[in-house]
């Protein structure tokens, strides 16, 4: 007889879940409990679905151990996934960071292709069943919201994490793992935006630029990235700022003291900045050292940017401002810094850190050490990454293994 395998979660690691079962001879159902499965694989990569990255290394990982990532990515690593997806209809475009799409550039595209060879393989999909129970005697019996139940011989959970819970994920796959024994890393959002302290956030709301930001956390830099940042009127946003953001959070729950520092002019040092606003202020001396600015920074930064310098009249001449009012510029251009007192709920984080403790679990099979037959994938487990198609090559590799391994009798 075939193995009954039951996939709690339809979305990215489930349906991959799911598919490899199937192709490993067992009998699988999955249980979704929205109307749809795979409704967050519409949402990744603004859309667009950023499928894996050409770079896939360990550095990128994060949890309390991220080398647990080596047994899955090692059974189905960046090639292994291109040829997946490639078999499945997908053709692929790389674009810059190694970021891997669909040529399509439609997220659709993906979750068509894998809804449709779940289908083609006999895959049953029962959608709006909500588990809320799940034990093991013999086997496995699942209990849904509606009370309806089920009797399989093996589980395969991959509910998801808390971010995004208009999507479906609420955290329900935690409480279906503590009731069976798992212990839970706490769950926190990350991928997020961050909330600052500062007197200057409505002013400049809406301000785009191209700069560097790091967090620093008792005066030392624990990371820094590059690129698009956004003041928001609660603070910061951007590529950048997501990436930071799981350090700083981790730093804030540790009970440290946690700064942001903005780097506006990235692209020239410290110096040779100072020479060029010597010459600004020395050729337009007449001219108020706010108005000095346009041309060289945003307007809206402008008197900001100043104040924050210290000088509160913005509107004396240029050439009234003395050596250390220009060095203070340069340095809030080169070194602004706002202490992070926060950040923005699960709503807007793209991913959560924490989940099932991974010493609980096998990294060559998903397979669960406390209960047999039970496996995980995906983002319920306590390893999640950055930016740049790493969560859901997590997603497609834990999901590979945990399906593979389920289907065996």
């Amino acid at each position: 007889m075939k193995v009954k395998v039951i996939v709690v979660g339809g979305g990215a690691a489930g349906l991959v879940a799911a598919i490899n079962a199937v192709r490993g001879n067992a009998d699988v159902t999955i249980l979704e409990k929205g109307n749809r499965v795979g409704r967050k694989i519409l949402a990744t990569g603004n859309g667009r679905c950023n499928l894996t990255n050409t770079d896939i290394d360990l550095s990128y990982y994060h949890g309390k151990h991220p080398e647990f990532v080596y047994g899955p990515l090692s059974r189905l690593d960046y090639y292994g996934t291109v040829d997946f997806f490639e078999s499945l209809g997908i053709a692929i475009k790389i674009e810059d960071g190694g970021k891997v799409y669909p040529a399509s550039l439609q997220a659709s595209s993906v979750l068509d292709v894998l809804r449709y060879e779940a289908e083609s393989l006999g895959v049953e999909v029962i959608c709006d069943a909500d588990v809320v129970n799940i034990d093991k005697s013999n086997k496995f019996k699942i209990t849904t919201r509606d009370g309806e139940q089920f009797v399989c011989d093996k589980v395969i959970l991959a509910t998801g994490g808390k971010a995004s819970p208009n999507l479906g994920s609420d955290g329900s796959g935690y409480r279906l793992a503590q009731g069976l024994g798992h212990t839970i890393v706490e769950p926190f959002p990350s991928l997020v935006q961050l909330k600052l302290k500062s007197d200057f956030l409505k002013q400049i709301q809406g301000v785009k630029f191209d700069g560097t930001a790091q967090i620093v956390v008792d005066g030392k830099v624990k990371r820094q990235e590059a690129g698009e940042i956004l003041f928001t009127d609660y603070g910061i946003s951007g590529p950048p700022i997501m990436q930071l953001s799981r350090t700083a959070i981790e730093s804030l729950k540790n009970g440290e003291k946690v700064f942001i520092r903005v780097i506006i002019i990235d692209d020239i040092p410290f110096n040779e900045l100072d020479e060029i606003i010597t010459k600004r202020l020395s050729i337009g001396k007449d001219k108020t050292i706010a108005f000095n600015f346009v041309g060289f920074l945003n307007k809206r930064l402008i008197p900001v940017v100043l104040k924050a310098a210290g000088i509160t009249d913005i509107n004396k001449k240029s050439g009234e401002i003395s050596n250390k009012d220009r060095k203070s510029i340069v340095s809030v251009l080169k070194d602004w810094r706002f202490a992070v007192i926060g950040h923005n709920n699960w709503g807007f984080a793209q991913v959560t850190a924490g989940g099932v403790n991974v010493d609980e679990i096998d990294g060559r099979s998903m397979e669960s050490k406390i209960v047999p037959g039970l496996y995980f994938a995906g983002e319920m487990v306590d390893i999640d990454g950055d930016c740049g198609g790493f969560n859901l090559q997590w997603a497609w590799s834990s999901g590979f293994v945990a399906g593979e391994n389920a289907a065996i009798d």
